[in-house]
């Protein structure tokens, strides 16, 4: 049982002391622990070239064809079993760099589209991929952020929570850590440093046990699955709203003075951090794809054409 902590902070400082204290209670259930700080790595943006997915798609190993810091974490994530994540809340939402890591993780490393590539190679006796993209994988995650409001926190976690959606990770639970500025250091704070030992020892106690045993560990939340407080509303829906991390719809009612949200067994069985989810948008790609190769013969004689204003517009920037 292998647990990686990350720290996106400063090094020794809030995230730092959160991770490993996250860490050092999971290493006393029996853990094998690593702790990484990712300060210093460099993470470059996903630059949508699709060489990770068309290798896949011609036989070889999902990789990104950037050679930086982001292929020893991706290492590290697939290999271990449990994942504890600090990441700072510095603007509202977590650090640039994590947005960084999942956009070049997530679409790559997709479960559906994985998993079907894995049939055909085994039909077609071909090498199979990593076997570290198939197995369970358990995350928590904790926002750590200054400000004394967690509305301006407010979207440290969902963010977050974007992090195992792809691979299916089962989020074990999550802490919203704000207030770090008058707290000044979580070291002062016996009770809210037990709470995160708490999440850590949840956390290792959590893997291998079947999803749908492991217990939910801090605030619920709105929504049921993702355990946050995002709700969409579209004008003219009635009373449906929408979880939009999760993309599962639920009806809202005020009762008593109180609102409550509830979702069906049904929308929670086709959230996007499940298999069902996940394959509700691989069979969408597909049929995308139909449409892309329909409208590029449509447009063939005069596409060069339509898009020459475009292309040769370069005008200088003064800024």
């Amino acid at each position: 049982m292998k647990v990686l902590a990350i720290s996106m902070g400063r090094k020794n400082q809030n995230c730092d002391i959160i991770a490993k204290q996250a860490l050092m209670a999971a290493e006393k259930t029996g853990a094998d622990v690593k702790f990484m700080n990712t300060m210093n790595m460099e993470i470059s943006h996903c630059r949508g070239c699709g060489a990770c997915s068309a290798g896949r798609d011609r036989g070889k190993q999902i990789r990104c064809i950037l050679k930086d810091d982001y292929l020893t974490l991706e290492n590290e994530v697939l290999e271990a079993d449990g994942i504890i994540l600090a990441a700072p809340v510095y603007s509202i939402a977590p650090t640039g760099q994590l947005v960084n890591f999942f956009g070049r993780f997530g679409a790559a490393h997709d479960l559906a589209a994985a998993t079907e590539e894995q049939k055909r190679r085994e039909k077609e006796g071909l090498e199979p991929l990593d076997p570290r993209l198939f197995k369970k994988h358990y995350i928590a995650y904790v926002s750590v952020g200054g400000a004394h409001t967690p509305n301006w926190v407010s979207m440290g976690l969902p963010n977050m929570y974007m992090f195992g959606m792809s691979t299916v990770m089962k989020t074990v639970g999550q802490i919203n850590a704000y207030d770090m500025g008058q707290m000044t250091s979580p070291v002062f704070h016996p009770d809210f440093m037990e709470k995160v030992a708490g999440l850590g020892a949840h956390l290792a106690e959590s893997i291998g046990k079947d999803f749908e045993d492991v217990t939910w560990y801090g605030e619920e939340g709105v929504c049921p699955v993702c355990h946050n407080n995002l709700i969409s509303y579209t004008r003219g829906k009635g009373t449906e709203v929408e979880c939009p991390l999760c993309g599962i719809y639920g009806q809202i009612a005020v009762e008593d003075g109180e609102v409550n949200v509830s979702f069906s067994e049904e929308e929670k069985q086709r959230a996007r951090n499940t298999l069902a989810g996940l394959y509700e948008h691989y069979y969408e790609i597909k049929d995308m794809m139909n449409h892309v190769k329909k409208n590029l013969m449509l447009h063939k004689d005069d596409r060069a054409e339509l898009l020459r204003p475009y292309m040769e517009y370069a005008p200088d920037y003064k800024g």
